[in-house]
């Protein structure tokens, strides 16, 4: 998905880019990149390394002297391009960082070239759709009106942070899909995907911005240039599993989402057990409402090893998230052992995992392995923000137990999304069996929406029932 992080100061801003950007990166792990302004010698200073392979603090620790100076500066943890890019155009120069998925990026490539322009920057062997955005925001005479032939031409969602020499301009995608929120202090305002990068780098949270509403925030206030939309569309899926604990979206905080989830379906829950665990990280907080909400009591029978696995995100390749999710989690025998556990977690995509730690949890002694999933099965692959890795809609582990039941992968696709219909009931019973479960179940939407406490039509559920629209 990723994350950013962007600061105005009346003094140097390079400690708080550098560390409010690292708060966002839990966000993606591909790259990351930091741009700041220097206002006396008026000069871009920009940074970007790859992340596969190491941290952001790591990568950009020993280098910080060069941003020497600045007191204003955007920095992003990045799942896709490389970024920010810094642009020279008749807008003045500005640098640019998103968070993007663009669904239409080929076509509009193709027809920004019949028009004579040209990608200098590449995404593999693709086009860095930060560059193309920012192709789009320049055929506007001003930023408003770039911004909104932007948002008018993508298919997908876009949020994004502009560096120039007057502060910083902060767009919400036009649905709201994703999040801005605004944070001040003394001398200082500040732009970032979350909130929780904030609160040690004593900022107060300030606005959360409404969906396609802009902003330009300088060292002591913030103006409008667009104000919001009402139609709105953020993923419910930020509160389930993208957000850090301690973020906020919409004035709702993601733990208290989490154990409210929990809470709501354990209170319903009458299964046999000895007590709840959270598969962490975005799992413990359900967990800890469940055993509210179910009067059991929580233990960890499975911890995460931090020191070298401290990432919520996995790699982007296949054979090394297999090695993450087997090495990162460590399962405590004496908690296992002759204990009928009930284990929460945010969700289930492939299921590639699983099924194989559920083995490992009988073999370390669990007597009963009962799993609840934070949010309904997910059935359709999402076109808006960059959810997964998946290609295809059949990397999902529902549509391929669709197309075993159907003989068609997308068959009767809503009455599978439709909770304790007849065919939601033989998917999920064939999902406990192919993971090897004493018992399985999924969160209901309606639970799910209760729980975040926005109305349903606020939020984007499409990857749970088909709803959305671009």
């Amino acid at each position: 998905m990723g994350g950013f992080f962007g600061v105005v100061s009346e003094t140097s801003c390079v400690a708080d880019v550098f560390y409010g950007t690292d708060y966002n990166s839990h966000m993606g792990t591909r790259r990351g990149g930091m741009a700041t302004y220097k206002a006396e010698e008026k000069a871009m200073v920009r940074s970007i390394h790859n992340l596969e392979s190491a941290y952001f603090r790591s990568k950009f620790e020993s280098e910080l002297d060069k941003f020497a100076g600045s007191t204003s500066g955007i920095g992003v943890i990045s799942d896709t391009d490389a970024q920010p890019l810094v642009i020279s155009s008749h807008l003045g120069r500005f640098a640019i960082t998103t968070v993007a998925k663009i669904a239409n990026l080929d076509e509009l490539a193709q027809e920004l070239l019949s028009q004579n322009m040209h990608f200098g920057e590449l995404s593999g062997s693709g086009i860095n759709q930060t560059e193309l955005v920012a192709l789009l925001i320049i055929q506007g005479k001003t930023f408003r009106e770039g911004i909104e032939n932007l948002f008018s031409r993508v298919k997908g969602s876009v949020s994004l942070l502009i560096l120039t020499d007057d502060g910083i301009i902060a767009a919400r995608d036009r649905y709201g899909r994703t999040p801005i929120v605004v944070g001040r202090k003394a001398g200082a305002m500040a732009a970032t995907s979350e909130s929780s990068a904030f609160p040690n780098l004593d900022y107060d949270i300030h606005h959360f911005l409404g969906p396609g509403e802009i902003v330009r925030i300088r060292a002591n206030e913030m103006e409008t240039i667009r104000p919001a939309d009402k139609e709105m569309q953020i993923c419910s899926f930020l509160w389930v599993y993208y957000g850090f604990p301690t973020s906020s979206y919409e004035n709702r905080n993601v733990e208290q989402v989490r154990f409210e989830s929990g809470r709501l379906m354990g209170e319903t829950d009458k299964t046999e057990v000895d007590c709840v665990c959270g598969i962490p990280d975005s799992g413990v907080g359900m967990a800890l409402g469940y055993a509210a909400g179910m009067g059991r009591p929580y233990m960890r029978a499975v911890s995460k090893y931090t020191p070298t696995w401290p990432r919520s995100f996995t790699p982007a390749t296949q054979d090394m998230r297999s090695l993450v999710a087997k090495m990162k989690l460590i399962p405590n025998r004496a908690v296992l052992k002759d204990r009928r556990v009930l284990f929460c977690d945010d969700s289930i995509v492939r299921g590639t995992q699983l099924r194989d730690n559920v083995t490992v949890l009988y073999d370390d002694g669990a007597k009963e392995v009962h799993m609840r999933i934070a949010c309904p099965p997910l059935i359709y692959g999402c076109p808006f923000i960059g959810f997964t890795n998946s290609k295809s809609d059949m990397e999902l582990i529902t549509r391929r137990v669709i197309e075993e039941l159907e003989g068609d992968p997308t068959k009767n696709l809503q009455a599978y999304a439709t909770t304790d219909s007849p065919q939601y009931q033989a998917m999920v019973e064939r999902l406990r069996r192919h993971f090897g479960l004493d018992s399985l179940r999924f969160a209901k939407l309606e639970d799910l929406v209760k729980a975040i406490g926005l109305p349903k039509c606020k939020l984007c559920t499409h990857c749970f029932d088909g709803s959305s629209h671009f």
